[in-house]
């Protein structure tokens, strides 16, 4: 596979970098995208219903691609369905599960930014800088759909980042997390976007510069800083509801 064709493919990749499945599903893959911006915008609320042909309305398409594009998102745990009643979004992630998802991200990211330093192409290189100047672009926006957009460029930089590693095993793993789409859901705050981007930036001044070591400890930083950040809201959320959030 060359390498445009995966910085193409990247830089339209959802969380997870999936490609299309077939020529044919290109509509579906187009109203998976949208699903998921409005999930990560949290125009589509957890625990809300959705339903095929509010969608197939809202969205000015037919009831197939809407139906294909609710199936991938089933499979991979980002809707339920609901027995002759459509489909319900999941609650927001537990603490328990953030937690869970930081520790594989801690051991596996920081792996494929060093080996991405010492087997990323310049074309791939070039990919992530102009999937920073794309982010550059939202950075800091107030809508909640400018941060939505946000969200899936941040996942599509770190699948870029997994498929200039070329460890296919890592990039499958961090696609099946979708850890952009909780962590994004969990709340509308532009300081993440400011200070995500100084640290992607980091990350990819070490994988240009060949830097294996710089890479992999700038990944590990900004992986632990984004801890932290997300972290302060399960507090908050505690102390909101006069209780300690699930452990």
């Amino acid at each position: 596979m060359d390498d445009e064709a995966t910085i193409a493919r990247g830089r339209r990749a959802v969380p997870g970098g999936t490609p299309p499945a077939r020529a044919g599903g290109r509509l579906a893959d187009e109203v998976y995208d949208t699903l998921l911006g409005q999930l990560m915008s949290l125009r589509i609320e957890p625990g809300s219903r959705v339903t095929i042909d509010v969608l197939a309305r809202e969205l000015g398409v037919s009831q197939t691609p809407i139906r294909d594009a609710l199936n991938r998102m089933e499979a991979e745990g980002l809707v339920v369905r609901v027995p002759h009643a459509g489909y319900r979004i999941p609650p927001q992630i537990t603490r328990h599960r953030f937690e869970d998802m930081l520790e594989v991200r801690l051991l596996l990211e920081p792996a494929a930014a060093r080996r991405s330093a010492e087997r990323a192409s310049s074309a791939q290189v070039a990919g992530l800088r102009r999937m920073l100047a794309e982010m550059a672009e939202l950075e800091g926006g107030d809508a909640p759909t400018a941060y939505g957009a946000f969200g899936l460029r941040d996942a599509a930089f770190h699948d870029l980042v997994a498929v200039s590693a070329e460890n296919q095993v890592i990039r499958e793993t961090l696609a099946r997390l979708h850890s952009h789409v909780h962590l994004f859901r969990l709340h509308h705050d532009t300081q993440v976007t400011h200070l995500a981007m100084a640290e992607h930036e980091e990350v990819v001044a070490a994988i240009a510069a060949r830097d294996p070591d710089a890479a992999a400890y700038a990944m590990r930083r900004h992986i632990l800083r984004s801890g932290e950040r997300f972290r302060r809201l399960f507090d908050e959320a505690g102390d909101a509801n006069g209780m300690a959030v699930e452990a």
